[in-house]
């Protein structure tokens, strides 16, 4: 069922576009062409997914992705990296850098390691243009299908966002996007060559295609994982992959792979599996790994996955006892003090959080977790200024979290600065994917005298710049 009547007049924009203007041979998205469909799809792609909207997830996932970047030089895009609820076995890169990764496979890998193995190859077909490529390649696909499967992703149209990736599209056509054997190398000698460079251990892309080979001999038919359709042949990539493994091995010199420590990530995916599996069998398997581990990290954060299951459930002194358990064995992780403290918030100990969160911060500044959430405590008891202040500077940090906005929106029209409220409640629209409704709001913003001229001038800008998308578009 199509969800909002946007879809239509953007389907005769661009329809009428494509009449007018693009010739009748299939040619690739330019840049700039690629990049616009981003920028839409970045602000609408939530209506479509099931983001896990977390800034400490987010913070994770985008830290990691930046690890990569760092390593490959100037790009022609922003890149952004999602966590998707889902139980599929997938991950992809939509046009302009947009990178997402699905609960489902995230619940399969073991190792820091591993998930950036992936996020490489991902990140390969996008340095590479593989999606823009499929349009030189195929009689059968033109720059408006593929405009179109935007449509469908960023404005919730199933039918048409499925076809983005794996097949079906408008008007009978068919969008032949999975990658070639010739893409699927060219992505993998990417990602190996970028894990060498981070000095991490490309036998983890091994690790990862072993469990896609797994997966395809179990899975194979027509409940084939959405990844495996878009990214054909495992079999034959484990191969390429062993082969760079065992080239490497051949010149015979010491190994620079670093150890990984995988705190971080063990955190991130008990974070992550805590909103997106069934509870009960996620603590059967953390009272498994506690009591029957053989290694000690995976003990001692199985006891981690029982904190938060506890705190889920509202046993909130059984959950500071796992978690003092989990502060004991890492001492020096300062996230799991903003992790107690949020326990504390969770069972209303306001007084004994803020210090908590005012230490952790100190000790890590960058970690906009604890600063979002000592903003909200500050909100809770009305200390609007020093709230204000904290949101805002992870709005620096985390200007597309959507939820942050919400907060500010309440907090102004708490502190009785209504103009101030539509403003940011325009934002979270936005970033919700609500476009008509964030752009009446920021039409609002633009007029309103009592805003600052800062204010005024963004919204007014956000009106030219979504009134110059839906045209292009």
């Amino acid at each position: 069922m199509i969800r909002d009547s946007l879809f239509f007049r953007w389907v005769a924009l661009v329809t009428l576009v494509a009449c007018l203007t693009w010739p009748a041979q299939v040619r690739a998205l330019s840049i700039g062409e690629e990049r616009k469909i981003g920028e839409y799809l970045l602000y609408s792609m939530r209506k479509e997914l099931a983001t896990l909207d977390d800034p400490d997830i987010s913070q994770y996932i985008n830290r990691l992705g930046k690890t990569v970047l760092e390593n490959i030089g100037p790009q022609h895009f922003d890149y952004h990296f999602f966590v998707v609820k889902s139980d599929q076995f997938n991950a992809f890169a939509a046009p302009a850098g947009l990178v997402f990764f699905y609960t489902g496979l995230i619940e399969t890998m073991k190792t820091e390691d591993q998930l950036l193995s992936v996020l490489a190859h991902e990140i390969g077909h996008v340095v590479s243009r593989h999606i823009a490529q499929r349009l030189d390649k195929s009689s059968k696909i033109s720059a408006l299908s593929l405009i179109l499967g935007a449509a469908g992703l960023a404005l919730g149209v199933p039918g048409l966002s499925q076809g983005l990736l794996t097949g079906s599209l408008a008007a009978g056509q068919t969008l032949n996007l999975k990658y070639s054997r010739e893409d699927e190398e060219q992505a993998d000698r990417l990602a190996f060559t970028w894990m060498q460079r981070m000095q991490r251990d490309p036998e983890s892309m091994r690790e990862m295609l072993q469990t896609m080979r797994r997966i395809t001999r179990y899975q194979f038919g027509p409940g084939t994982p959405q990844y495996l359709l878009t990214h054909p042949d495992p079999e034959a990539r484990l191969g390429y992959v062993e082969s760079l493994i065992e080239r490497e091995q051949q010149k015979q010199k010491p190994s620079a792979y670093v150890p990984t420590d995988n705190f971080a990530f063990l955190r991130f995916k008990y974070r992550v599996l805590i909103q997106s599996t069934d509870l009960d069998k996620l603590r059967i398997s953390c009272v498994t790994l506690v009591n029957s581990a053989k290694e000690a990290e995976q003990r001692h954060m199985g006891r981690y996955g029982l904190a938060l299951l506890d705190a889920q459930d509202h046993k909130y002194e059984q959950a500071l006892h796992h978690l003092d358990r989990v502060r004991e064995q890492y001492p020096r992780e300062t996230i799991l003090d903003v992790d107690r403290a949020v326990i504390l918030l969770q069972s209303g100990r306001h007084s004994e959080a803020r210090p908590v969160l005012e230490q952790a911060i100190q000790r890590d500044a960058n970690d906009m977790y604890g600063v979002y959430q000592l903003g909200k405590l500050e909100s809770m008891t009305g200390n609007y200024p020093k709230a204000r202040q904290l949101l805002l500077r992870v709005a620096a940090v985390m200007p597309e979290y959507a939820q942050l906005y919400f907060d500010l929106g309440q907090l102004e029209a708490n502190s009785g600065r209504e103009g101030a409220s539509v403003f940011y409640l325009a934002k979270y629209n936005l970033y919700r994917g609500n476009i008509k409704t964030a752009k009446q709001y920021f039409m609002r913003s633009a007029k309103d005298a009592t805003l600052p001229e800062s204010m005024r001038s963004e919204a007014k800008l956000a009106v030219e710049r979504l009134d110059e998308l839906e045209k292009e578009m």
